[in-house]
């Protein structure tokens, strides 16, 4: 895992990354441990150096029932309680067993999420449109109602690979994860759409998606104090190609590496696409399957787009914790 870690480090600097001369300001600092538990979450958000006050949401993907590579409870557990903060959530736009409250919140009950927090099914009663700064494709964000009742943000997403977004990490987990229903049919149809029925006969705008995506996820980053009180961690385990939304996801071809954490989405997300694409490959460890995935949906547009309209920066310094 040293190795790895070098490896990404050494290419962030070949491509400008590691070089703080070539801006006037410090680049943001991504943190990373490779201890994927409790304590090392934990961990990682305290080298954030940000306390999480108020009333904290933490937004994760509840997972659809059948699958089995999203967050554990035991996993997040410790975090949640330090900060007393609260799992939120917004319902599906597809059929399954989350695209309504009642379904989604028992399938939280399940995968025992109820156990360690409250859980909140932010657009249960409603949802609101926020503004969004890019409006090239969307107008305005509609997302869960409840998001007015936090005061904190903890975006903690699973990095992995997506059917539609090529990857899933904080960006999506911003976008698409606080979206209402229809405000999902908004963002996948690049502003075309806001009818749940009819989302999947506007999705041929793939490249209008992820700028849709981005500019959504700026404005969630926005509405919580211009980013003063959101923070960022992506989890890299149970790496599959296919998302948690899936039940039925394909096996995790890829071995775990860690936990990253940084106050800027794009360049977290930007770091753990670094570490995936310098894997070698080896026996039970092949990046061919996802980095195949993100080309074929051209997934980097979105961390390229959303640095174009200063959500954040690809460039980043690598801070291992560990």
């Amino acid at each position: 895992m040293k190795k790895l870690i070098l490896a990404v480090m050494a290419t962030a600097t070949l491509c400008g990354c590691g070089d703080a001369a070539k801006s006037e300001n410090a680049l943001p600092k991504v943190y990373m441990t490779t201890d994927i538990s409790a304590e090392g979450l934990v961990k990682v958000y305290e080298a954030l150096g940000v306390e999480a006050t108020g009333n904290v949401a933490v937004k994760i993907s509840t997972g659809e029932p059948g699958g089995k590579n999203y967050l554990k409870p035991a996993l997040i557990k410790n975090l949640v309680q330090k900060v007393n903060g609260t799992i939120v959530e917004c319902n599906t736009a597809y059929a399954g067993r989350r695209n309504t409250t009642e379904a989604h919140l028992e399938a939280a009950r399940e995968h025992g999420f109820f156990d360690i927090a409250n859980v909140d099914i932010m657009d249960a009663e409603g949802e609101i449109k926020l503004p969004v700064k890019d409006t090239t494709h969307i107008k305005y964000n509609i997302v869960g109602k409840n998001i007015a009742n936090y005061d904190f943000m903890i975006n903690l997403a699973h990095f992995k690979g997506h059917a539609m977004g090529g990857f899933g990490g904080v960006l999506k987990n911003q976008s698409i994860g606080n979206a209402s229903s229809r405000g999902k049919a908004y963002i996948h149809s690049a502003g075309r759409n806001e009818e749940v029925a009819k989302i999947w006969k506007f999705t041929d705008d793939q490249i209008g998606f992820l700028e849709s995506m981005a500019a959504a996820a700026q404005s969630i980053h926005d509405y919580f104090g211009d980013g003063e009180r959101i923070i960022y961690i992506n989890v890299m385990n149970n790496m599959s190609i296919d998302c948690d939304c899936d039940s039925h996801p394909a096996d995790p071809l890829l071995k775990d590496v860690g936990i990253l954490a940084s106050t800027d989405p794009v360049a977290l997300d930007q770091a753990c696409l670094d570490i995936v694409f310098n894997i070698k490959p080896s026996e039970g460890n092949d990046n061919g399957p996802l980095l195949e995935r993100i080309a074929s949906k051209h997934g980097t547009h979105i961390v390229e787009y959303a640095e174009q309209i200063g959500l954040g920066s690809k460039q980043y310094e690598l801070v291992n914790i560990d």
